[in-house]
């Protein structure tokens, strides 16, 4: 997984097997964290994925899957596929606070609002709530699914916990006594890929969905206010090949300021900025549709209110957006840019190589299974058999049938 954060002044990002931290104003000395030479899993740990409930050697590639900044910025967690979990602070230095292990491999992790849990969600549906007061203390289940989560997110006064699934369900449950659930937000025709509760408007959830479109919600009831169909959004479509694709929803952020929404789609190189309506009867307005020369590979808004790009691209693999006259304008020549591309160039190999592959959400559509058609297919093919079969058997009876005349006829005419 490829991500980008903010973390105070810090841009951080994710990238195969490392983290990279690298101040945005000052010349101070980038922080690397690379889990393939991290602390291994003790050998006496035991595994619960284990029959024997012996000790299992983890066959994991070191690779990060996901990444979370405390709302304050001072913290930072990550995960990998050899199922670390790894707590840092970052003021007033980086540092690595603790090390733990989760049960399985994770797909997002998020702190709550006050900063002394982080939840954890897996691909077996359950959420784990890891301690952060207590850096050491081994993580709880929380609460379950029946289906894959990929995504979570929690209202801002950590009363409720948001959950999203691979069978389009996103359920709202009380933090506290998750087996409460407040409501389910029903609605989307596929996985549900993203969440996020923006900044300023405690009472919306906004969700992202592998059948193309975002909604907005007010989670407590379940009710849906607004939904975009993001391919209608698009000025042109290159061929009607393109009308039939789903764009994957994979990042809905927000900025600080509580204007501006961004929506970035899977291998889909444009990006989508709604605002904020203060007046008008409708919640969220589509603003502007910004194409960019590569596809995106993550995007998130720094404190200044600007938007952040990594690229799939070795020649600008970052880009700044910054909104002015009611435009989203291009800063090349931003200096914090400039610093950051520097220091990011030594990690862009291992960058690239991690971008060499498949839509990551591609396995996640559901395949329909139309019976209904093959059976009618088959059973036409079975009628033009028998019809077959019943000319041909016609053909034969006329021949005889002709034979026999034939035959009689002579026999007459010889007597």
């Amino acid at each position: 997984m490829t991500a980008v954060g903010f973390c105070g002044e810090w841009f951080v990002f994710t990238c195969d097997k490392k983290l990279v931290a690298i101040h945005t104003k000052r010349a101070r000395e980038s922080f690397v964290f690379d889990c393939s030479t991290a602390e291994k899993k003790p050998t006496n740990t035991k595994d619960d994925n284990n029959s024997d409930g012996g000790a299992s050697e983890e066959t994991g590639s070191d690779k990060v899957l996901a990444f979370s900044v405390s709302p304050s910025g001072k913290l930072v967690a990550l995960t990998d596929d050899t199922k670390r979990l790894v707590l840092f602070h970052c003021e007033p230095s980086w540092q690595c606070i603790s090390i733990r292990w989760v049960v399985r491999r994770c797909t997002s992790l998020m702190f709550s609002q006050a900063e002394d849990e982080l939840l954890a969600t897996d691909k077996s549906g359950d959420v784990y709530s890891f301690s952060v007061v207590e850096p050491q203390r081994e993580g709880e289940l929380k609460m379950g699914h029946l289906s894959m989560l990929l995504a979570v997110s929690m209202s801002p006064d950590d009363k409720y916990i948001i959950t999203a699934d691979r069978d389009e369900k996103i359920r709202v449950s009380h933090l506290r006594s998750p087996y409460n659930i407040q409501s389910f937000c029903l609605g989307h025709q596929q996985f549900v890929s993203a969440l996020l509760v923006p900044s300023g408007h405690p009472h919306w959830l906004l969700s992202g969905s592998g059948d193309g479109t975002m909604k907005l919600w007010e989670y407590e009831s379940g009710r849906e206010l607004q939904s975009w169909d993001l391919k209608e959004l698009e000025e042109t479509q290159s061929s009607e090949a393109d009308k039939q694709k789903m764009p994957t929803v994979c990042r809905i952020t927000s900025s600080a300021d509580a204007r501006h929404v961004a929506v970035q789609c899977e291998r889909v190189s444009t990006v989508h900025f709604f605002t904020v309506d203060q007046e008008g009867e409708e919640k969220l307005v589509p603003h502007r549709r910004v194409s960019l020369s590569h596809c995106p590979l993550d995007m998130t808004f720094d404190p200044e209110g600007r938007l952040w790009v990594l690229m799939d691209s070795s020649d600008a693999p970052l880009q700044i957006y910054t909104h002015r006259r009611d435009s989203w304008e291009c800063d090349a020549e931003s200096p914090e840019l400039n610093r950051v591309t520097e220091a990011f160039k030594p990690h862009w190999d291992t960058l690239e190589a991690s971008t060499k592959t498949n839509n990551r959400f591609e396995h996640l559509y559901k395949v329909s299974f139309d019976n209904v058609t093959t059976y009618l297919q088959k059973k036409r093919q079975r009628l033009e058999k028998q019809q077959q079969k019943r000319g041909v058997a016609q053909k034969a009876n006329s021949n005889k049938k002709t034979k026999k005349e034939t035959s009689e006829a002579v026999t007459e005419s010889s007597t």
